[in-house]
């Protein structure tokens, strides 16, 4: 009787620590993104450029670069009230995108890219 006890408290301090070590687990930066996503990121960054706000856009984005996984809790909050003025799906993607750690440096560089005078150089 006390080693069927000691088997079920093993068992859930394993499922326990295996809860823990997917709370704080990191996804892999640098995966790609979906189609749907890159597209999205673009027309950000075009209405961006398009309204020349490239650059206090950029600075707003490298500022604001660590608080991107709050961002997107307060999306997710926000959604029933956003859905008034935006489409939900494009809520929830933005969302999804910004628990991304890389999706604000690769919107940042989208921006940059799209911003940048015909003919020059990269360097």
């Amino acid at each position: 009787m006390r080693s069927r006890f000691n088997e079920n408290v093993i068992e859930k301090l394993a499922k326990v620590r295996a809860g823990i070590c997917h709370a704080f687990a990191l996804q892999p930066e640098n995966q790609p993104l979906a189609i749907e996503d890159v597209q999205l990121l673009e027309r950000i960054a075009e209405v961006i450029v398009k309204r020349r706000m490239a650059a206090p856009a950029t600075m707003f984005l490298e500022s604001m670069g660590p608080m991107n996984f709050l961002g997107s809790q307060a999306l997710h909050f926000l959604t029933p009230i956003l859905d008034c003025a935006f489409n939900t799906k494009e809520v929830e993607q933005v969302a999804r995108l910004l628990e991304r750690r890389d999706t604000v440096t690769r919107l940042i560089a989208i921006i940059e890219t799209k911003s940048a005078p015909q003919g020059a150089t990269a360097q």
